[in-house]
C-alpha cells in the first residue's frame, strides 16, 4: 500500500477496506480533541479568569465562543465536505482548529481568547461531520453500527477525559497549555487522516443549496446564541432580537427546503419517527449530560476542595462506565431493537440526575460515584444506537449532511442543557446564599459579589479571614508595645471576623449544594419528560423500517441507506 492514501474508497466497494479500523482510529482522535477542547475549559477557567481578569460575561462567551460557530456551520460545511471533499473537509479542520489552539496559547486578553475560541469552533464545524461522514463511507453496512459504537463511547470519554488532561496540565503549567496540547495531537491525526482514512466524496452530487445552508446557519447561529444569552445575561434587546431571527430564520429555511428541488437538508425526514426520535434523544440526553457536567465539576472544585487534577480524576468513573454501556448496546441493540436501549438509557439518566438531588454540603465523593457510573453506563446505551439511525436514512451523497444533523442535535442540546441548567444552578445558589446569611450584617456588596460565583463566594469568606488574620497580627503588636486594652478589643475583633468567615464558607458551600439538588431535580424532570416523549416516538423494533423521504431531483438516483434498530 502507498503511504498516502489516495484510492477514493468508493473504488474500494468490491471488499471493505482493509486499514478501515486504523482509519477509525484517526476519526476518533480527531473527534477526541474536539470534544475535549470544551469539557477541559471547564476545569482551567478559574485560572484563566484570574490571570486576564475575566468578568462573568467574558468566561461564559470564552465557553460559549467555541459553540455558536460550531453549531451553525455544521450543516453547511457538510454539504460542503460530501459534494468536494470529506477527507479534505477533516483535514482543513484540523489545519483551522490548531491554528485556533496557537491562537489561544498566545492570547492576553478576553477578546483574542474568544477569537481564538471561535476559530476552533470553525475548525470543529469541518471535523466533526467529516468524522462521522468518513466511517459511514469506509465501513460496509454489517459492520458500521459497531464502529459508531466505538465514536460515541469516543465522545463520552472525551467528556470525562478533558477535565483530567486540563488538570493533569495545570499542575505544572498555565492555563495556555490546556489550548497548546491540542496542537501535536492535531498533527498527529492529521497526518494519519492523509496516510490511513482513504479519500471520499459523494459519487453524484449536484450544485450545493447554499441558500438553504446560509439560512441554516443563520437560524441555528441566532439560536444557540439566544440559549446563551437569554439565561446568562437576561432578555434584553440581543436576546430577543436573536430569538426574532432563529424563528424567521427557520420558517424561511423550512419553506426553501420544501419547495428545492435539492435542499441541503430534505426536512420531511423529521416527519419520520425514527429519525424524529432519533434527533430528540440526541438533544435531551445531552441537555441533562452536559448541564450535569457544567455543575459537577465545580461542586468537586469549589464545595469538596479539589484541585483541578482531582476533579479530572474524579471524573474517570463515568469514561469507564460509558465503555461499559457501548459494549452493552453492541450486544442488546441488535437483539432487542433501540427502542428499548435508547430508552433504557435515558431511564439512566434520568436515575442518575435523581440520585444527585440527595446531594448537600455534608455529602462526600463516595455519594457521586453511583450517579456517575450509571450516567456513563447511560450513555454507551443510549447514544450509539442514535448517531445509526440518524446516519442510516441519508443516502451516500448526504452523509456528511447526515454526521452533522447527529452533531448540531448534540450541540444544541449541550448548549441548552449549559443554559438552562446553569441559569437556573446560579440562580437556585443565589437565592439560597441570600437566606443563609440573612442577618449576618455582611456588607451589601460583598454579598453581591459572593452570589455571582461559588467560587466568588469563597473569595469573599477568604477575604474576611485574611481581615481577622490583619487584626491578629495587630493585636499581637499592640500587646508588645504595652497596651493590652487595644489588644484585647482587636483581638476580639479578629475572633468575631474569623467566626464570620467560617460562617460564611459553610453558606456558601451549603448554598451551592442545595443548587446542586435542586436543578439535578429540573434536570431529572425534564430527561424523564424527554425519556417519554422518545419512547412514544420511536418505533417498535418488529415495525415494518419506514422507508426515508429521498430529496426530489437528480439525488434519487441515490440508494438510501436502510434504518437499523
Amino acid at each position: 500500500m502507498p503511504l498516502v492514501m489516495t484510492r477514493p474508497v468508493e473504488r474500494t466497494q468490491e471488499r471493505p477496506y482493509a486499514r478501515r479500523w486504523w482509519a477509525l482510529l484517526v476519526l476518533c482522535l480527531s473527534l477526541l480533541i474536539i470534544v475535549m477542547a470544551n469539557t477541559a475549559l471547564t476545569v482551567a477557567a478559574p485560572a484563566m479568569s484570574q490571570d486576564l481578569g475575566l468578568s462573568g460575561a467574558d468566561l461564559q462567551w470564552v465557553i460559549d465562543g467555541y459553540t455558536v460557530p460550531y453549531a451553525a456551520l455544521m450543516l453547511l460545511l457538510g454539504a460542503v465536505g460530501d459534494k468536494y471533499s470529506r477527507r479534505g473537509a477533516l483535514a482543513l479542520g484540523l489545519v483551522v482548529f490548531a491554528g485556533g489552539s496557537v491562537f489561544g496559547y498566545l492570547a492576553g486578553s478576553a477578546t483574542t481568547v474568544i477569537a481564538a475560541r471561535a476559530v476552533m469552533g470553525l475548525g470543529a464545524a469541518l471535523i466533526m461531520p467529516a468524522t462521522l461522514s468518513l466511517l459511514a463511507a469506509t465501513f460496509p453496512r454489517h459492520e458500521r453500527a459497531k464502529a459508531i459504537t466505538l465514536w460515541t463511547a469516543t465522545a463520552g470519554v472525551a467528556i470525562a477525559g478533558g477535565p483530567l488532561v486540563a488538570g493533569a496540565l495545570l499542575e505544572h503549567h498555565g492555563w495556555q497549555s490546556t489550548f497548546l496540547i491540542n496542537v501535536p495531537i492535531a498533527a498527529v491525526a492529521l497526518l494519519g487522516a492523509f496516510v490511513l482514512v482513504p479519500p471520499s466524496r459523494a459519487r453524484h452530487h449536484d450544485r450545493i443549496d447554499y441558500v438553504g445552508g446560509l439560512l441554516s446557519v443563520a437560524w441555528i447561529g441566532a439560536l444557540v446564541y439566544m440559549i446563551i444569552e437569554g439565561p446568562h445575561f437576561g432578555w434584553g434587546t440581543r436576546a430577543v432580537t436573536a430569538a426574532v431571527v432563529a424563528g424567521v430564520g427557520l420558517v424561511l429555511f423550512i419553506g426553501w427546503e420544501l419547495r428545492h428541488p435539492r435542499p441541503v437538508l430534505d426536512v420531511r425526514r423529521f416527519a419520520h419517527r425514527r429519525f424524529a426520535g432519533a434527533n430528540l434523544a440526541v438533544v435531551m440526553f445531552f441537555l441533562a449530560v452536559f448541564g450535569a457536567f457544567y455543575y459537577l465539576t465545580q461542586y468537586l472544585q469549589f464545595v469538596q476542595g479539589e484541585s483541578a487534577l482531582g476533579t479530572g480524576l474524579r471524573m474517570l468513573p463515568l469514561a469507564g462506565a460509558v465503555f461499559v454501556g457501548s459494549a452493552l448496546t453492541a450486544y442488546l441493540t441488535p437483539r432487542l431493537g433501540m427502542k428499548v436501549t435508547v430508552t433504557a438509557g435515558m431511564v439512566g439518566g434520568t436515575t442518575a440526575l435523581a440520585l444527585l438531588t440527595r446531594i448537600d454540603a455534608a455529602s462526600s465523593y463516595g455519594d457521586l460515584v453511583a450517579p456517575l457510573i450509571i450516567l456513563g453506563v447511560a450513555i454507551g446505551l443510549a447514544l450509539s444506537p442514535c448517531t445509526d439511525a440518524i446516519m442510516g436514512v441519508f443516502p451516500e451523497a448526504e452523509l456528511g449532511v447526515g454526521g452533522a444533523v447527529n452533531d448540531t442535535s448534540l450541540e444544541l442540546g449541550g448548549s441548552l442543557g449549559i443554559a438552562i441548567l446553569g441559569s437556573l444552578l446560579s440562580t437556585s445558589y443565589s437565592d439560597h446564599l441570600a437566606d443563609a446569611t440573612a442577618g449576618s450584617r455582611l456588607p451589601a456588596a460583598a454579598l453581591a459579589t459572593a452570589q455571582d460565583s461559588a467560587g466568588a463566594g469563597y473569595l469573599v469568606a477568604q477575604g474576611i479571614g485574611d481581615k481577622a488574620r490583619q487584626l491578629a497580627a495587630q493585636a499581637a503588636r499592640a500587646a508588645q508595645a504595652g497596651d493590652p486594652q487595644q489588644a484585647a478589643a482587636l483581638k476580639a475583633q479578629a475572633r468575631q471576623l474569623a467566626a464570620g468567615a467560617g460562617r460564611m464558607a459553610d453558606a456558601v458551600g451549603s448554598s451551592f449544594s442545595d443548587a446542586v439538588a435542586r436543578t439535578s431535580l429540573v434536570g431529572a424532570v425534564v430527561l424523564g419528560i424527554g425519556t417519554l416523549a422518545v419512547a412514544l416516538l420511536l418505533p417498535r423494533k418488529w415495525d415494518l423500517p419506514e422507508e426515508p423521504v429521498a430529496p426530489a431531483g437528480p439525488r434519487t438516483r441515490e440508494p438510501a441507506g436502510t434504518p437499523v434498530n
